[in-house]
């Protein structure tokens, strides 16, 4: 874990100085560093912007995003106690979409609203509706996953709806790009809002940890050992929908970040949760920074939907797990 940490300003280092026009590592550093304000080298003008502005915000992005959906993961396969759940199987994503979509292609929201705006109340509004189906029965996480996906076909019925109906082939083609996942827009404010909360849920799920290791073995076990389970599960549900919330507002769709990393991390470090969030957020960091890479640099003069890698990725590497674990069980 702590080669994991020390790595990943490596690795934003690396993720700055990559990319069409070619950047030395020590040129590179000496940007972060005046951007930073801490010093002043110098620096041509147009590598220093095109480091700064764009690469290392868009790096830092991926990094956060990378950790929060993580971690999302990680609680609700916990929390639910199935290891296919993760955070867009609460309808945030679809949610989400069609949030934007509205935003693009129908104008809501006139110049009030952004797209991220946009995005934000309708994956508030889908977590809303999921509790509003489920009738706040939090202590039963069946309903809780087939509220989820019902939400989700919803939303996504709608959205291809609002698509189908409103938009021409360029809109078609853009909107396609956003819900597939991109950091292309990304800019400093996005970043810091997205480092902020994601910082905010691993510093409230980490407070929970010992009371997520008692979820392993069951609701009565967890309630005989004196841990507030509806409490807990009401306060995991509501830290993640927050986090993803703000995450695919930003970036869009991004999937495989919360359902493959939270199964390399446990078959790292184990079931405990205190060594496992944060394994989880700095694995999902290096993962999404991987993956942003990749998406800017695999076809000359494209830049492809980072959500395109990460499902390129993420579910050759599922297959593998789920292949291994027959294997360790037979």
């Amino acid at each position: 874990m702590t080669g994991c940490a020390l790595a990943l300003p490596g690795m934003l280092l690396f993720a700055a100085s990559t990319g069409e026009m070619v950047v030395s590592l020590a040129d590179t550093g000496k940007a972060i560093l005046n951007g930073m304000g801490l010093t002043h080298w110098e620096v041509p003008p147009v590598e220093a912007g095109i480091i700064w502005e764009y690469r290392m915000s868009r790096a830092l992005m991926a990094a956060s995003s990378g950790a929060g959906l993580a971690l999302c993961g990680l609680v609700l396969q916990s929390i639910l106690r199935n290891p296919l759940a993760e955070p867009y199987l609460l309808g945030i994503s679809a949610g989400a979409s069609l949030g934007a979509v509205c935003v693009m292609l129908l104008g809501l929201g006139g110049s009030v609203l952004g797209i991220s705006s946009g995005a934000f109340l309708g994956a508030c509004a889908a977590f809303v509706l999921i509790m509003i189906i489920t009738r706040g029965m939090t202590d039963s996480p069946p309903r809780i996953l087939l509220a989820g996906i019902a939400g989700t076909q919803l939303f996504n019925a709608l959205t291809a709806w609002v698509v189908s109906t409103s938009a021409n082939a360029e809109q078609s083609r853009s909107v396609m790009f956003w819900l597939l996942g991109s950091l292309s827009g990304v800019r400093w404010p996005d970043a810091l809002l997205a480092l902020g909360v994601t910082l905010a849920g691993l510093a409230v799920i980490f407070a929970f940890a010992r009371a997520l290791d008692t979820f392993t073995f069951g609701d009565e076990v967890s309630a005989t050992l004196g841990v507030p389970v509806t409490v807990v599960r009401v306060v995991m549900l509501l830290a993640c929908a927050l986090v993803t919330a703000v995450l695919v507002s930003t970036i869009g769709a991004v999937g495989f970040v919360g359902l493959v990393i939270p199964h390399i991390t446990r078959m790292l470090c184990g079931p405990g949760h205190r060594r496992a969030i944060p394994l989880a957020a700095l694995i999902g960091s290096h993962f999404m920074i991987l993956a942003d890479v990749l998406s800017r640099t695999l076809i000359a003069n494209q830049v492809l939907p980072v959500g395109v890698v990460t499902a390129l990725v993420g579910a050759p590497a599922f297959v593998v797990m789920l292949c291994r674990r027959r294997e360790v069980r037979t």
